[in-house]
């Protein structure tokens, strides 16, 4: 991985050092070119646009599994989640199971059940931060209809079993939904390893795209249980006497997308695909082990699960002993030009692939 070369692509970085990719990804030159070439055309020529639904979803096949009918393109992670809570056809009594410590988007759609008789079962943390799958089949049973949990943990980076996990949700007939917005292109994620029936996700994050793109995926076994809830025009056949959907995820779709941002995000995609997740995967590791050591070695708390290098991802989270003192220090940071981010009051930093070992040593040694 030529990484002079690859950060030549990220213009953020001759501005600032920016580790705060899991709250956002910075704008590269190949995605820009790509949202110009769009919005040229535009502007000169309406009519020759170029496609931008059909090309995305092969290249999101190719990178998290499945076929490219199982993709249906959603504006974010929460609508993907929402579309499949709302979707079930649920009845009083059943329930569905998520961890504790889940994203926002991986809470309300479950939470907004109860009004329909729904239980909403959460599996607490362990003091270590991380999710036992056994705590999680403690409350699985007979009526539980989905068990949906993060691949990666938006505060700690914790990244779970999923295909333990997917076992779980299986043996008792229940679907297994899962938030990947912060594994998908950093941390390997396969629906069909994995397991996964409903897979949703955004392309703001390390997917290099930009706000207002994600996908929703189903998996096509799980498409008579999860019926559409906001059909638009290029959910079903052009039919306007009965309604027949579409065969394939795009039943999921509602009307007109952002076709520039589309557009622009297959170049973020391709980049991935590139490069390989693997690669990625492993060049983050790589900068977050430095960052760790560092960290403890200057006395700070390392929140993150961190004993396990499978239970690893591009997420750090640390405490400077108090949220006040947290929230001095990233202002501190941010005035000598480091970004990170503050979540639950906790320090996280999260390196991409194209921040350098120089630019970890720079963040541990403003903390002194």
């Amino acid at each position: 991985m030529d990484i002079a070369a690859i950060r030549r692509l990220f213009p953020v970085t001759e501005r600032m050092v920016f580790l705060n990719n899991a709250a956002e990804s910075p704008l590269s030159l190949p995605v820009r070119r790509r949202l110009d070439e769009y919005l040229d055309q535009a502007a000169w020529s309406p009519d020759t646009r170029p496609p931008a639904r059909h090309p995305v979803r092969p290249l999101l096949a190719r990178l998290l599994g499945g076929s490219s009918d199982e993709y249906g393109l959603v504006t974010s992670t929460g609508v993907g989640l929402g579309l499949a809570a709302a979707g079930y056809a649920w009845a009083p009594g059943d329930n569905v199971v998520v961890p504790a410590g889940e994203h926002w988007n991986n809470t309300f759609p479950w939470l907004a059940l109860h009004t329909r008789g729904v239980d909403v079962r959460v599996v607490p943390l362990g003091a270590d931060q991380r999710l036992d799958p056994a705590r999680v089949a403690e409350r699985v049973d007979h009526r539980t209809r989905v068990v949906a949990v993060a691949a990666v943990n938006h505060l700690t980076g914790f990244r779970s079993d999923l295909r333990r996990l997917s076992g779980i949700a299986h043996d008792r007939g229940a679907l297994f939904v899962v938030d990947g917005v912060q594994a998908a292109g950093v941390a390997p994620l396969n629906v069909d390893d994995d397991g996964i029936d409903v897979l949703a996700g955004a392309g703001f994050k390390w997917l290099l795209g930009l706000h207002g793109t994600g996908f929703v995926y189903v998996r096509k076994g799980a498409w008579d249980r999860i019926q559409p809830v906001l059909p638009g025009m290029f959910a079903a056949e052009d039919n306007l006497h009965e309604l027949r959907w579409l065969p394939s995820a795009q039943r999921y779709e509602t009307g007109s997308l952002a076709y520039a941002l589309f557009h622009a995000w297959t170049a973020g995609l391709e980049m991935i695909l590139e490069m390989g997740v693997p690669a990625i995967h492993a060049r983050v590791l790589e900068l977050t082990s430095r960052l760790i050591h560092g960290l403890r070695a200057r006395g700070m708390t390392v929140l993150t699960p961190a004993a396990h290098p499978g239970e690893r991802s591009a997420i750090v989270t640390f405490t400077a002993a108090t949220q006040d003192a947290n929230r001095e220090l990233q202002a501190r940071l941010g005035k000598a030009g480091i970004g990170i981010s503050l979540r639950g009051g906790q320090c996280r930093v999260s390196p991409s692939f194209y921040n350098t070992e120089a630019e970890i040593d720079r963040l541990l040694a403003a903390l002194a």
